[in-house]
């Protein structure tokens, strides 16, 4: 084979290579639990950080994500649990994440239930990504108390208390061998950065969600 035919025949490879790689993209299965701050309360469905870490993983590594997410506004950790043990989860998941806690907090609740709430909601995390811990990871819980509905309230003592929230949230997901992801300094950015808070003045807005996104697809990059 002369040298042209066979640059012909490297270009007819590459050019293959790259359609099926276009039409058969990798495919990921990824489960997002959580409670206001992942089902997005108060934005379109695009505009959720999960759909948008989907979006974005589509977009720039050719994967195919096949997002579930189970979340609902005011969720604790009780009620994660709860509505989770309503539904019938595979252990296949290739991703996990979860961020839970803040309507613990808001409500008063005795943080020492939560932390043995949240030790068997990462037990079922890991059960979901078969046992895979490398693939499941946590976020911590964001500061509602700078946002403009947290105005009127004792801002220093829902700083205090979501930061004892969170020292929960890490030490156990440290136990367990898990990435944890500080996105609670990005939402105290509100005052200094605009736009970082939806309409309702409380929940984050679609900017405020893209930076967790640039902070959590680390994630998923090393595994690509």
């Amino acid at each position: 084979m002369n040298k042209n035919n066979l640059r012909l025949v490297i270009t007819l490879f590459s050019i293959l290579l790259l359609i099926r790689c276009s039409e058969n993209p990798n495919k990921i299965r990824y489960l997002a639990l959580g409670d206001s701050y992942t089902i997005g309360e108060g934005l379109e469905v695009k505009n959720r950080w999960p759909n948008q870490l989907a979006n974005r993983l589509e977009k720039s590594f050719n994967y195919s994500v096949n997002l579930k997410i189970i979340a609902k506004t005011g969720y604790t950790s009780r009620e994660l649990l709860d509505e989770i043990d309503k539904k019938s989860l595979t252990n296949n998941y290739d991703y996990v994440s979860i961020l839970i806690g803040v309507n613990n907090q808001y409500r008063g609740l005795d943080i020492v239930e939560f932390e043995e709430e949240l030790n068997i909601l990462l037990d079922k995390s890991i059960s979901f990504a078969n046992g895979k811990r490398d693939k499941v990871f946590v976020l911590s819980i964001p500061d509602w108390g700078v946002t403009p509905f947290g105005e009127n309230r004792d801002r220093a003592m829902i700083s205090k208390e979501i930061d004892e929230y969170n020292s929960v949230v890490s030490k156990v997901s440290a136990n367990k061998g898990l990435k944890y992801y500080d996105i609670t300094d990005i939402s105290r950015k509100v005052e200094v950065i605009e736009g970082l808070v939806a309409s309702d003045g409380l929940h984050p807005s679609a900017l405020m969600y893209s930076m967790w996104v640039d902070k959590v697809i680390s994630f998923f990059i090393k595994n690509i």
